[in-house]
Order: C-alpha cells, then sequence, then structure tokens
C-alpha cells in the first residue's frame, strides 16, 4: 500500500512539475496572481486527479482483479512491492506508533508479533526512511 501511494504522490508531483507555465507567461492580460493560482496550481491539480488518477481508481474499485490484466500493470504492482520491501516509506509507521502511544491506545495487528530479527530489520527499515526523509528535507529547505 505504501508503495503504490508513494508512485501517486511521485506521478503527481512530475505532473504538476511539468504542467507549470513559464515565469514570463501572459493570458490575456490578466493578472500574474490570477495566472499563478489558477493555470499552476489549481488546473494543474484538477488535470492530475481528473485525467490522471481519478479514472483509473474508478476502474480499480470496480474491478480490482480485472485491472491487473496487462504486463505493464504487473510490471507497476511489483514496483510497488520493491518500494514497500525497501522501507523507504517505513517512516509512517513510526509516526503511527508514536500517534498510538500519544493517545494511549494500543495498535492491533493481526500478525504475529515480530521476531528480533524481524524486528530489527523493520526498525533498520524505519531508520532508514527517517534519514532519507530528514536528506530530502534539508536539500528541499536548504
Amino acid at each position: 500500500l505504501m508503495g503504490r501511494q508513494f508512485m501517486v504522490v511521485f506521478i503527481a508531483f512530475c505532473i504538476n512539475m511539468a504542467g507549470n507555465p513559464v515565469g514570463s507567461a501572459e493570458l490575456w492580460g490578466l493578472p500574474k496572481w490570477i495566472i499563478e493560482f489558477f493555470l499552476a496550481r489549481f488546473a494543474m491539480i484538477l488535470f492530475t486527479c481528473m485525467v490522471g488518477q481519478l479514472a483509473t481508481q474508478v476502474n480499480a474499485s470496480h474491478c480490482m482483479l480485472d485491472y491487473i490484466n496487462s504486463y505493464f500493470a504487473v510490471f507497476t504492482f511489483y514496483t510497488a512491492l520493491a518500494i514497500e520491501f525497501s522501507g523507504l516509506m517505513h517512516i509512517s509507521y513510526f509516526i503511527q506508533k508514536v500517534v498510538g502511544w500519544a493517545a494511549g491506545k494500543p495498535i492491533q495487528s493481526n500478525e504475529p508479533p515480530k521476531s528480533a530479527r524481524q524486528a530489527a530489520f523493520f526498525w533498520f527499515r524505519v531508520v532508514l526512511s527517517a534519514a532519507v526523509l530528514g536528506f530530502s528535507l534539508a536539500v528541499t529547505l536548504e
């Protein structure tokens, strides 16, 4: 699930970056703030949601198994599994545990308890994910 969500965010980010107008773009003499808001932000959000995500998510919700009936869909599925296995998004599990601890409610799971080896691998991926997130924030925020 986390690998798929990462791919959705990545694709939406790429579409938004690719569809932004050039900085000196003018349209019918409209003020710059209108162009900046509607053309650069709002229009790209609508375009990404309607064209890039809405149709595929509706199709996948009605035809879950039939949706993976092409080699490209199988490739996408295995890519999402690889992202999930890499631990790139495991910081979300740490946030889940912190919120559960702060709320005073234990996290219930149907999985058996982790062995020491599995727990070590899990926490290694959490630390790796936190390091990648910290590096990304440092590069982005400068």
